[in-house]
């Protein structure tokens, strides 16, 4: 027993994992703006990371003769340290930051809270995504491979800045989705395996789908940017291998063809989908103005109840008949 409470090995049940979730976004949008800027400009370098781990695992891997299946699969693993490292390094990521709407509905913070997280994390995500890609870079990365750590950059943009506004809606939705879900498991985690046991399966679940991910985005268009637009040597050496000719690789269409559609996708996926889901399921007050999260500490209560009246008549030599 601590503090009283029953001592259990158990992971925290649904209902649980709701009221953590709750208490998490309160704790977000209480931060300092300064704080919350920092962190989520760590959070834009770590998923920059892993952005970047994964491009550099497909390159070449096309002409290998490895199925497309196992190709994004690979990708989508490596990828996973990005969120990783989010989730245990500690900062402040805009999409698992869609599940603040959990605290906003049970009216602990309010909408200009929200918001005013939202806009300087994203602002900080943005920051630390285009800095990461630009040290890559400069680092010459591109070159790698024989040039074709770079290639595997440029297609990858390609493809992205190629999609019309409704499918990068779309598939923003469902990559917030499962983003979520990672974050949401992890509210359940007793140790730092558990966390990282959980967040692989869905995070390389949507990389290998090829959803949408803003922040993500916010690295794998702008390096392809500067590709093309700070070494235009070698780009013109790999420009014929790309589908466009890497035409759409500019800062107009990265915004209004990708990190639009993919942000609002991003916000319905977990916001909607994931974060007012389980509120609507745990944490509305049903008709009688009762709470799940009110039933949840009231079962508590009389599990503590039930554990000290039990140990009283252990202690007394009694047999615990489970009466009360």
């Amino acid at each position: 027993m601590t503090n009283g409470v029953p001592f259990s090995i158990d992971a925290p049940l649904p209902k649980e994992m709701a009221i953590r979730a709750e208490n998490i976004g309160v704790a977000k949008a209480g931060l300092a703006a300064s704080r919350m800027f920092a962190l989520s400009v760590l959070a834009g370098a770590f998923i920059a990371m892993g952005a970047n781990f994964a491009t550099t695992v497909w390159a070449q891997l096309a002409g290998t003769g490895v199925p497309y299946g196992i190709q994004r699969l690979l990708g989508g693993l490596v990828f996973s340290i990005g969120l990783i490292m989010v989730v245990i390094g500690g900062s402040e990521l805009f999409t698992g930051n869609c599940l603040m709407p959990i605290a906003r509905a049970s009216k602990r913070v309010s909408t200009g809270a929200m918001l005013r997280n939202w806009t300087i994390v994203y602002a900080g995500n943005f920051v630390g995504s285009v800095l990461s890609a630009l040290l890559v870079f400069l680092g010459g990365q591109h070159k790698f491979g024989g040039g074709s750590v770079g290639l595997s950059a440029l297609n990858i943009a390609v493809a992205k800045t190629s999609l019309d506004f409704t499918a990068c809606l779309a598939l923003g939705i469902l990559c917030n989705a499962l983003v979520c879900m990672a974050v949401w498991m992890c509210f359940s985690a007793r140790s730092n395996s558990d966390k990282v046991l959980v967040i692989i399966p869905p995070v390389s679940a949507f990389v290998a789908c090829g959803f949408e991910h803003c922040v993500a985005n916010m690295y794998f268009i702008p390096l392809a940017i500067f590709i093309k637009n700070f070494d235009p040597a070698y780009f013109a050496t790999v420009a014929e291998k790309l589908t466009d000719g890497g035409r759409m690789l500019t800062w107009g269409n990265f915004i209004v063809r990708n990190l639009i559609p993919s942000t609002i996708g991003n916000i319905i996926g977990g916001g909607f989908m994931v974060g007012l889901m389980y509120w609507f399921i745990y944490l509305r007050p049903d008709f009688a103005g009762k709470t799940v999260k009110a039933e949840a500490a009231q079962a508590r209560e009389l599990q503590f109840d039930l554990t000290t009246k039990a140990g009283a008549l252990r202690s007394r030599g009694k047999p615990d008949r489970g009466e009360h």
